[in-house]
């Protein structure tokens, strides 16, 4: 996989959280966009990621929201997404989401480098 050509949308309202997720991915290979809001993700996506990392609660659209948006339109249903919470719920909601995987936050920055790899790469 050449990761260079790779684009991941990180979309979360802590900035912390979207630098630190940014620092990996960078040092990765991956172009990062970011967002801080659900509205924004539906603009963002014109850019065609690769890969949305999506916290759940957000101002604006909640992320099970935009999920849900995401997945029922044509131009973006096969974009993999893995939804971001602290909530103890987090596997539920992604689920019923439609979202492709889940982390729980706090999480571990080499879990979250595996389930983007493994995303990136699946066959179709």
């Amino acid at each position: 996989m050449d990761a260079k050509q790779k684009t991941i949308l990180i979309a979360d309202d802590d900035r912390a959280i979207v630098d630190s997720i940014t620092a990996i991915l960078d040092h990765s290979g991956y172009e990062v966009l970011k967002v801080l809001d659900g509205t924004s993700v539906m603009q963002a996506v014109k850019a065609q990621p690769d890969l949305i990392l999506l916290d759940i609660q957000m101002p604006g659209h909640d992320g099970q929201t935009v999920c849900k948006q995401l997945k029922r339109q044509a131009s973006t249903k096969d974009i993999p997404i893995i939804m971001v919470s602290a909530s103890m719920d987090v596997q539920r909601k992604a689920t019923e989401a439609g979202a492709d995987d889940y982390l729980a936050k706090p999480f571990d920055m080499h879990t979250l480098q595996q389930k983007v790899f493994n995303l990136l790469n699946r066959q179709f």
